[in-house]
Parts: structure tokens; sequence; C-alpha cells
């Protein structure tokens, strides 16, 4: 791989993962590791980006385009989940080294996603996305799962993936830590709701985990015109994972007027579209929004935080 100027990595990763991240030290050579082990040709880098990895359009031998994912963490995870996928309702996956951090994914147009479309149009093309996400992490079905035969506790999750329980136990102490004082109630609130959706989880299905309108991209003919990417692979109820959705536009949300009642209003609509309880919807809207919220503080970002944590009050019973 040539050490050209524009594989380098986007300020956006710098600043997530730090400017002294081990990582980032190693990823020229990841980078030339990757091309050299499925003999692509590098393009450019996709900006600006994720906060967790590096994407690069490459050609692969024969000339066909593709996208060389480097991802700091979890390699394992999105390559088992795009496997089981098989390309129905996200990118394909043509080749995986986790132990390499390297993914080859098909190419998509990362430039084009459902928030380039109208606010319904956009929720309609995620619920559709989502309908054929939501299967059973391993071929064969989960017992108590919709669609899966047979009752009872659910098995053992296979590896590489995670539960919503663990993958959310993580950032309790966070929570607690960096919360303003003014929202205390909110987030012990958001806690206790976390605890009581998980003493009575319907279902473990495999979850994208990060599903929102700017993962959602645009794909060449002859697929389907929506496909998800980047996920953060969980297993856990539909809910958690539709949470995620309910705050997309934040921003236009929060401008407006009536905010706390539009959104009200898309919890009752995703809820139904999907067939999913708008309560345990309600619930883990407002714990995902206190989570990120405070995981914007505790990054110094106290704009997006004190946000995320308003919009996570008009939540609350």
């Amino acid at each position: 791989m040539a050490s050209a100027p524009h594989l380098d990595p986007p300020q956006r990763l710098v600043r997530a993962l730090g400017a002294d991240s081990p990582w980032l030290a190693a990823l020229p050579s990841l980078a030339r590791d990757a091309l050299d082990r499925w003999e692509l040709t590098a393009e450019r880098v996709v900006a600006p980006g994720g906060r967790g990895s590096l994407v690069v359009l490459v050609r692969r031998a024969d000339g066909t385009p593709a996208a060389l994912k480097l991802r700091a963490a979890g390699a394992g995870a999105e390559a088992a989940a795009l496997a089981r996928w098989d390309g129905h309702g996200a990118v394909r996956l043509l080749e995986a080294a986790p132990e390499a951090d390297a993914l080859l994914l098909e190419r998509l147009h990362a430039e084009v996603s459902l928030r380039s479309l109208p606010e319904a149009k956009a929720n309609l093309e995620a619920v559709s996305a989502l309908r054929r996400l939501w299967v059973p992490p391993a071929s064969g079905g989960v017992p108590g799962a919709p669609g899966s035969p047979g009752t009872g506790s659910a098995p053992p999750v296979p590896a590489p993936f995670t539960t919503v329980e663990r993958h959310t136990g993580r950032a309790v102490d966070r929570i607690r830590r960096h919360t303003p004082p003014q929202a205390r109630s909110l987030a012990e609130e958001a806690l206790a709701v976390r605890s009581g959706l998980l003493a009575d989880t319907p279902e473990n299905l495999l979850l994208h985990g990060d599903f929102r309108q700017g993962a959602v991209l645009s794909a060449d003919p002859g697929r389907a015109h929506w496909l998800a990417a980047g996920p953060d692979p969980l297993v856990g109820e539909r809910a958690y994972d539709l949470a995620r959705l309910i705050r997309d536009r934040l921003h236009d949300l929060m401008a407006g007027s009536g905010g706390a009642a539009r959104t009200r209003r898309r919890i009752a609509k995703l809820a139904d579209s999907l067939e999913v309880d708008r309560d345990r919807l309600r619930g883990w809207s407002l714990y995902r929004a206190v989570e990120s919220g405070t995981r914007q503080l505790a990054a110094g970002n106290r704009a997006d935080g004190e946000l995320l944590l308003e919009f996570a009050s008009w939540l609350r019973d």
C-alpha cells in the first residue's frame, strides 16, 4: 500500500480515539497488510467516517469496487452478524480477518443515507430494513423468539455476540458518575427502567445495535435499494434496537415546537408498524438517551450531552 496522504485517518476518528491511540499508531501497518492480503488497490478514505473505524474505498484485483473496513474493536462481532444476515437487509461481507481488525465489504454509497429522504419516507425504509435484520443470532432459532419453535429459556448467546443486558451494564457506573446534579433523578429513573425491562425480556434476536437513519445506505442496482451498515451487534429485544431511531434528526426535533408530543407520536407509529410494545420502546428510548447524554458529557461535549438529557426528560412517565 502506498503511504499516500489521502489514507490518513479522518479527524473525527482521531478525536474519538485520541491522538495517542495505539490502534491509530498501528493503522498504517494494518491497512497495508489488509490491502496486500486481498490484493486491493486503495482509492480514498471515506470522510468524515465513523468514530471507531476507518473505511477505505478500494478495487479488487478484478477491478470490482469494494470497501475495506478497519475496526478499532469489534471486528469479529460485526463479521459474524454480517455473515448471519448474508446480505439480507445489510451490506454483504466479502472477506473477513477479524484477528487483523479487517473486513472487506461490498461498496455502498456512503454519501447517500436515509437522512437524505423526507422523515416519513426515511422511517418507512428504516422499518423495512429492520424487519430483515431481526433474526435469531444462530440458524435454528431461539426458543421464545417470534417465529421460532418451542418455548422456555433461550440458549446461550453464540460467540462473539454479547447481550443487551451485559452491554448496558457496562454504562451504569458512568451514568451515575457523569450525570449533573439537576438530572440525577432522571438518570436513576432510566436505570430503574433498564432493570425492569431486563427482568422480563420477551425475545433474544440479533440486533444491529446502532440502528439509525444515517446507518442505512444506498446500494447499487440489483440489490435492495437501502442496506444497513456499521452494526455494533447485540442480542436482545427489538425495542432496544428501535429506540435509537426514535431520536433521529434530534436537533430538528428539539428546535421545533411540540417536540415532546411529536416524539410520543413517533414512538407510537414506529412501535405499531413493527409490532413492538410502546411502553418498552419508550423505556429503552429513555435509557438510551440518558446513556448517550452522559457519554457525551464524559467526553466533554456539554451541549450535546445536555440536549440528549433534555430529550430523555420528554419520555418520563
